[in-house]
């Protein structure tokens, strides 16, 4: 069963409603869930645009009063119907874009949250596989596309659509031998816009690639900000986003020289047909080819303005539609994205021993000729301690992360106190387990919220309790805030072995019943290595843990220590057997301690 982002209440089924290969079906079906709203919009907008479709018929009468001089009250009525055309389009204006704006900004918000609700539910594999630059381009830009196309097209499509029909009726009622003449406008339109779509379609695609691989160098290059200022490379950076800001630039001049071919094209047809209109109502009137009052003369002349003006601002409209459409097409390359991990209609896990057993794990990346593990075959009792070791490339973090579910077995199975974990919905597993990586991850925000992320109101006395089992209190007390001091950006206002250390107080405080850790002192001098591993000590008390460690120093006291080589355990005991048995951790163990 596919886990899909759940419709949220009023809102709409954005993971159903996306569609790459049809944008626009798309689009009216991100509308539809706002149909009353629209409805009452659309009726709104009917009567703000009616001086748009009116007041040329009060013009053509104004006229007409003119040339045969009078009446003059008759001039009063119309100004007064004139005011009151213009007054009322101020209140209904705020109407509309209230009713038309909620309803765009809250298909933005669908379209984020479904996006951030999806990328949850997505696989550490696509992840790893993944730009974070590009997937945060496609939740701020293209969304910000998606809405700017929804609020620039409603309102001019809704005009050309009243401005059309109010033009053909009061011409009909006025003129109605001029209708053909009105109707060339349409046809001239669409196909300007079928002789360009194409041809926009495939640069807006190009322009949204270039623009994904910008993103992407960017981001690499803040990341790398601190290896490239070690090393005097910053040319060498500046030189890599530059080329790439080069092709945005070149693809960027292409679509603006499409679009502004074809918003000339739109513009200068428009106008011909609508100067062509106005001197053919002339010569009929002229030369009483059919009975034109110079007041109907200018009539037309309006109205086919409006008409071909509008049509013109239609077709302007198209490089604004295909942006959007290229973002639907980006936004639903996430949403559709089937690389899951599937845990909606699994069992919940409401407690766990902490019993792991492996059978015949094999684990293979498309990429690699290779296993990265191969029948992997391991039994972990409750509160085991259990140490990866072996040379880079042996399978220690793919083992570690095939337990955590991260990675999925290509064959064999992983059993949870004796239930297997395919069967399991991975999630409320994970509420049992807590990880404590090589470098730890903080967010911007208080010390109190890296700590108790995700757990709601937590105690001062809990915290502090954590902080102090995890040898961090002295620090955070020292701090000119305490526990309520922010930490900054990945925690960068603190030294690694204090961001370590809250890491272990945030480990800590869920009191996990699995523990994975990671090569957790691996990066860290030695007085801050020995103030974690009496924390880590506390924390892997009574509780099933897995350890990944290059330094066969930090995990001698393990139950078990297993050595990996090529995805297979070619060793296993503690560290005196294994010692004893002068395989390959005893040569690793003589030459990191010779």
């Amino acid at each position: 069963m596919t886990a899909h982002p759940s419709r949220r209440a009023g809102g709409t089924d954005v993971a159903a409603a996306l569609d790459p290969g049809h944008p626009f079906a798309t689009l009216m079906r991100l509308l539809a869930p706002h149909r009353g709203r629209l409805a009452w919009a659309v009726a709104i907008f009917a009567i703000k645009d009616s001086p748009v479709w009116l007041l040329p018929v009060i013009t053509s009468k104004a006229v007409d009063v003119v040339v045969h001089g009078g009446p003059m009250g008759t001039l009063g009525w119309l100004s007064a119907g004139a005011a009151v055309l213009l007054i009322q389009n101020y209140p209904t204006h705020v109407g509309f874009t209230h009713l038309y704006q909620g309803a765009v900004r809250s298909i933005g918000a669908d379209i984020r949250n479904t996006l951030t609700e999806h990328l949850q539910s997505l696989s550490i594999g696509f992840h790893s596989r993944s730009n974070a630059s590009v997937l945060q381009n496609k939740i701020v830009r293209d969304v910000e596309n998606i809405e700017l196309m929804f609020s620039q097209a409603g309102a001019s499509g809704l005009s050309a659509v009243f401005v059309l029909i109010g033009a053909l009726v009061m011409t009909s009622v006025n003129v109605p031998q001029f209708l053909p003449v009105f109707a060339l406008a349409v046809p001239c339109g669409a196909g300007i816009w079928w002789a360009m779509r194409r041809g926009s379609q495939a640069r807006n695609e190009e322009f949204r690639r270039q623009m994904e691989l910008y993103s992407a160098r960017v981001g690499e290059m803040a990341a790398m900000i601190p290896v490239t200022r070690a090393h005097g490379l910053e040319h060498v950076a500046t030189e890599r986003v530059s080329q790439v800001a080069e092709d945005v630039r070149a693809h960027g001049l292409r679509l603006d020289m499409l679009n502004g071919r074809f918003g000339a094209a739109s513009w200068v047809a428009m106008q011909l047909l609508s100067v062509g209109c106005l001197l053919l109502a002339a010569v009929f009137a002229v030369a009483h080819w059919v009975p034109i009052t110079p007041g109907q003369v200018v009539l037309l002349g309006t109205y086919f303005s409006a008409l071909t003006g509008t049509v013109t601002t239609v077709l302007n409209l198209v490089p604004i539609l295909s942006r959007g459409g290229e973002s639907v097409r980006s936004v639903a390359e996430v949403i559709q994205e089937p690389d899951l991990e599937l845990n909606a209609g699994k069992r919940e896990v409401a407690s766990v021993a902490g019993r792991i057993e492996l059978r015949d794990v094999t684990v293979r990346y498309e990429s690699d000729a290779t296993p990265a593990l191969d029948r992997v075959n391991l039994v972990v009792e409750p509160g085991q301690t259990v140490a990866f070791v072996g040379r880079s490339g042996s399978g220690k973090s793919t083992l570690m992360n095939t337990i955590l579910g991260f990675v999925r077995p290509t064959d064999g199975s992983i059993l949870l106190d004796g239930r297997d974990m395919h069967e399991l919905d991975l999630r409320t597993v994970r509420r049992h387990v807590a990880v404590v990586p090589q470098e730890s991850v903080l967010f911007e925000g208080t010390i109190r919220d890296n700590i108790g992320y995700g757990m709601g109101w937590v105690s001062d006395e809990r915290l502090t309790r954590a902080l102090a089992d995890a040898n961090a209190l002295e620090f955070v007390s020292e701090l000119p805030d305490g526990i309520d001091t922010v930490v900054g950006e990945r925690g960068a206002r603190l030294s690694g072995g204090q961001r370590q250390r809250l890491s272990i107080a945030r480990a800590l405080i869920r009191d996990p019943r699995i523990l994975m850790l990671d090569e957790a002192t691996s990066a860290l001098d030695t007085p801050s290595e020995a103030q974690i591993q009496t924390a880590l000590a506390r924390l892997m008390r009574d509780r099933t843990t897995f350890v990944v460690a290059h330094r066969l120093s930090t995990v001698r006291s393990a139950d078990v220590i297993i050595v990996l080589d090529h995805g297979r355990i070619v060793e296993m005991g503690d560290h005196d057997e294994l010692l004893a048995a002068a395989g390959r951790y005893a040569e690793a163990w003589q030459l990191q301690k010779g």
